[in-house]
């Protein structure tokens, strides 16, 4: 064949092609299309057809690579931008030869082309020309494997498709700046990736494939269906591109809030209709902000606006048709029953955010951006309430902020159930009851929703809602699933008469349309876009029963804005009651205010200052009086005792264990005013006594006893103050003072023990001092005299009568002198007591030989020997008193300076942060309602004051009607004015 025989040839064939483009069939399609073929047949089940087909592919190879090459020339060659999609059939994209391809790029594409033609647009036609050509190659393989590999393309390739995607999101951002005919080349390459799609989209309606290449084909579509929902009318887009991005100020809210779209379409409403939305939307949102005021308030419903009370049975879709005004799935699901508490929901727009947030007011949890953990939040919540209640009444708190959500307060209940479950109360079912009644009360709104493919005969929720609202003058009906029945049924249950709603009923197909994760795909995907297109799909399919005239309503953008206009009428039908239950309230609050508390004003925070500033002047007063004589004293006291507790040891103790004859001492007490000057005994048993009194610890000794009794005087002060009531004060300021403490124990306690080390090895004594020493251990011993015979009186009372010890005194005496002989050592009672009477009898005589020997020291320690100091081995009680006050003179001039004025200087300061700066809002708010009494005075101040907020902002409602209705006067004057004019 010549070259003009071929070209004529290809000219024809191209004709023929360009003829047959409108039946969306190429010339291969029309040749195969031609041989005779069983119907029964499968596509790759004949071996005749499969031979057939190849041949004429190979026949025709030429003749199309020659056609296409030049009809590709003369289309980019004269900047036309009509190129039909046949062009690059499915056909000629698997006969082209690579070297072929190379030609037409550079025939087509010359150097200096804008980078926009390797457009995600083109390289996918050129991925989906790709299949064919696979299906041949893989006819002899096994269809299993040939399936898996042509779905593991296919991802590939839509993988591929997110990626230039999101590359083009970035070019796109300068695409105002290329040059014009940059712009012009890149629509026809976008033309020509449309038009090749539809192409391939109408040769795969016409030729029969086998099953599982179906599902590969079908598997491609929805990815590349949700590829394009993300990205508008094919362009490159991000599949989570915000649709209310491009809008501005109120009109931007009122479009994202609706769900209008705003990729390529234009807005449908007249700006009539926006102002008038905008409007509502504004008195919505005002209203819903004093609905939130007023539950802060009270529970009164004399202080409530409505809210819209969502009720349905639990299979009828109630939860998807929440989901899709949201826009997020976030409510609980379960097999079981996980709805046991009322929701209420609170929508507010923000259309100047790009953040879509939920908070839970009541656990204070701040903002969640994700939605499944609000979901998981609320699905614990729900669980909280046992199986055995099943349902409680006490609400969630929710609100969501976004700028696609519309201003809309919305209360979720548990679904109505027929049959009650053998792990459910037998009540369950009137208890849901009766929470939906509680709810559904005048003047909620109710959301009563029902399935498309239930009769709406035995709708539970219309069934209830008759109840409360026999006219239905405030029940919106809402009817699901309408994809499941006929358009004609489902017409007329949207246009039912038998039970007319005045508020008439909106068929939604809320349900979410099945979508698959990509690499590209981050956080919480918003399903409202899905949702619209998957409705728009459906319901423009049936013009005749869905469409403009058909005299329905059909959506979930119609039930937004129905929503919203029924709950603001709703509001400002209950507006003017609450105002006057407002001012009824403000009225009492204010009385209640002027005679129980004077009309004093009075505040958390001026309450905790206070209080604090009271507490710390009484401190200051503490701090004033306990100084260095007082610390002396109190450290000397510790070391008398600790003096004592050494002569009891060393010189006193003679303790009654047993009944057995008491041991006779070679060196007694009572022989020490006679015994010899140079006694090595007496005088090793002093320095033993004095080494002992100065290695106890005095360092440690004497910081512990000013602490405790710094930490002491701080709890006395605290529960003299306002702060007794207060927990949290308490245990702050108890923090605070051990803390300062705690951080100079172990520093002062080293200090003090290295300024008394001297003493560790010699002590000097002057005659003052041991004047000052004798006197002092005198009063010191007399004081334990009196304790002892304290002890005494108390084991008379024990055994019943001084009389009874003194017998049993005198056995145990006897005992001891060997006069009465004891076998066990009077283990089970002997003399006729009891065991316990004995023990008795030995504590006696041991406190009778100690108040002896006290008596005996007293009387020597004020004997004119013990006048001299020289004679300190002879009166070890007043040599052991004199190094005690040593010891504490010194330590006392450590602690003074390392302790006490560190503490003084540093407690009020912590007491600043720890109950001043340190507070959070909440904190203050909290630590101030501890007190009963305060809290009453807060809460009428707070009732007060929000009350009379609540007036102002029904005021700027008033306001805004007043404008509304000007504004519709106007128009009527005008519209009048209007039509006299024509005559």
């Amino acid at each position: 064949m010549d070259e003009a025989d071929g070209r004529s040839m290809a000219q024809s064939d191209s004709e023929r092609e360009m003829s047959i483009a409108p039946t969306a069939s190429s010339s291969t399609e029309a040749e195969i299309s031609s041989q005779p073929l069983p119907h029964h047949v499968p596509w790759f089940s004949s071996t005749t057809f499969t031979y057939r087909f190849c041949n004429r592919l190979e026949t025709m190879s030429g003749r199309l690579i020659t056609a296409k090459l030049q009809l590709a020339q003369r289309a980019f060659s004269s900047g036309a931008r009509h190129l039909h999609h046949r062009s690059y059939s499915s056909a000629g994209g698997l006969l082209r030869s690579d070297a072929a391809v190379r030609a037409i790029r550079r025939r087509i594409w010359p150097a200096g082309y804008t980078p926009f033609s390797n457009a995600v647009a083109v390289r996918n036609v050129s991925y989906m020309r790709i299949i064919p050509q696979l299906l041949l190659k893989f006819v002899r393989i096994p269809a299993l494997f040939g399936g898996a590999t042509i779905a593991g393309l296919a991802y590939i390739q839509y993988q591929a498709a997110q990626a230039g995607n999101y590359a083009m999101d970035v070019i796109t951002q300068t695409k105002e700046t290329l040059s014009g005919v940059a712009g012009g080349l890149y629509g026809g390459a976008k033309d020509i990736a449309g038009q090749t799609w539809r192409g391939w989209e109408n040769t795969k309606e016409q030729i029969e494939l086998p099953d599982w290449m179906q599902k590969v084909l079908r598997t491609h579509e929805e990815i590349g269906g949700e590829r394009k929902e993300g990205g508008g009318s094919g362009g490159p887009e991000p599949p989570k591109e915000s649709r209310a991005g491009m809008a501005a100020g109120a009109v931007a809210g009122s479009v994202a809030a609706y769900g209008y779209d705003q990729s390529s379409e234009e807005d449908p409403r007249s700006g009539d209709e926006i102002a008038r939305d905008d409007q509502m939307m504004v008195l919505t949102k005002k209203m819903i902000e004093i609905r939130s005021i007023l539950q802060t308030i009270g529970q009164s419903n004399t202080l409530t606006l409505p809210s819209i009370v969502v009720i349905g049975s639990q299979s009828s879709g109630k939860s998807s048709v929440l989901e899709a005004i949201v826009g997020h799935e976030f409510l609980p699901k379960g097999s079981n029953m996980v709805t046991r508490r009322p929701i209420e929901l609170t929508l507010v727009n923000t259309p100047d955010a790009h953040a879509e947030y939920g908070e839970f007011p009541a656990l204070g949890l701040g903002k969640i951006t994700d939605f499944s953990h609000i979901q998981r939040t609320l699905t614990e919540l729900n669980l909280a309430v046992p199986d055995s209640q099943c349902v409680s009444d006490d609400p969630i708190q929710l609100t969501i902020s976004s700028p696609h959500v519309p201003d809309l307060s919305l209360i979720d209940l548990p679904g109505y159930i027929q049959v009650v479950g053998h792990d459910q109360p037998a009540e369950l079912k009137q208890k849901i009851s009766d929470l939906c009644d509680k709810y559904i009360q005048a003047p909620n709104v109710i959301l009563a929703i029902s399935a498309a493919d239930v009769d709406l005969a035995n709708s539970t929720a219309l069934r209830a809602s008759r109840r409360v609202d026999p006219r239905g003058e405030r029940t919106i009906g809402v009817v699901t699933k309408m994809d499941l029945v006929d358009p004609i049924r489902g017409a007329s249950i949207l246009n039912d008469r038998k039970y007319p709603l005045r508020l008439g009923y909106v068929g939604v197909v809320s349900r979410v349309p099945p979508h698959s994760a990509t690499l590209w795909k981050k956080g919480s995907v918003n399903i409202s876009s899905a949702i619209t297109k998957n409705e728009n799909t459906y319901f423009s399919a049936h013009p005749l029963e869905y469409g403009p005239d058909a005299g329905v309503n059909v959506g979930t953008r119609t039930l937004r804005k129905k929503l919203m206009q029924v709950l603001e009428q709703t509001m400002a039908a209950s507006l003017q009651g609450t105002s006057t239950a407002i001012q009824q309230e403000l009225e009492e609050a204010t009385y209640e205010f002027k005679v129980q508390y004077n009309d004093r004003p009075l505040s958390a925070e001026s309450y905790l200052a206070e209080s604090l500033d009271a507490f710390k002047h009484s401190f200051k007063e503490f701090a004033e009086s306990f100084g260095r004589p007082e610390a002396r004293e109190m450290l000397k006291d510790e070391l008398d005792q600790k003096v004592l507790d050494l002569l009891a040891a060393r010189y006193w103790n003679k303790p009654v264990t047993s009944l057995s004859p008491a041991p006779v001492e070679p060196d007694s007490l009572a022989d020490l005013p006679n015994a010899d000057p140079d006694s090595l005994y007496w005088h090793r048993k002093l320095d033993a006594s004095t080494s002992a009194l100065t290695k106890i610890g005095v360092g440690r000794l004497a910081t512990t006893a000013i602490s405790n009794a710094l930490q002491a005087h701080v709890d006395r002060l605290v529960e003299q103050s306002t702060f007794a009531s207060h927990p949290f004060a308490r245990h702050a300021i108890t923090e605070a003072a051990s803390g300062i403490l705690n951080d100079r124990f172990y520093s002062t306690s080293d200090q003090v023990e290295n300024c008394i080390k001297p003493y560790k090895f010699e002590i000097d004594v002057e005659e003052p001092e041991w004047a000052r020493g004798r006197e002092n251990i005198a009063g010191v011993l007399k004081n334990e005299l009196k304790a002892v015979e304290d002890a005494t009186k108390m084991l008379e009372k024990d055994v019943g009568g001084r009389r009874r010890l003194r017998d049993v005194m005198t056995f145990v005496e006897k005992c001891r002198k060997g006069e009465i002989t004891v076998e066990g050592d009077g283990e089970t009672g002997a003399g006729g007591f009891s065991r316990e009477l004995l023990q008795k009898g030995k504590e006696a005589s041991f406190l009778s030989e100690r108040a002896a020997l006290i008596r005996m020291r007293i009387a020597a320690v004020k004997s004119k020997p013990c006048a001299s100091m020289k004679n300190k081995y002879y009166c070890p009680e007043v040599f052991l008193d004199v190094v005690s006050t040593k010891l504490t003179s010194t330590a006392v001039l450590f602690l003074n300076v390392e302790l006490l004025s560190e503490f003084f200087y540093a407690f009020p300061r912590e007491l600043d942060v720890r109950l001043g700066r340190g507070l959070s809002k909440d904190e203050v708010e909290r630590f101030a309602k501890e007190d009963p009494k305060i809290k009453a005075h807060l809460e009428v101040i707070r009732r007060k004051e929000l009350l009379e907020l609540v007036l102002s902002k029904m005021q700027g409602l008033r306001d805004i009607n007043v404008q509304e209705k000007t504004r519709r006067s106007r128009e009527q004057k005008e519209k009048v004015k209007s039509s006299w004019s024509i005559f």
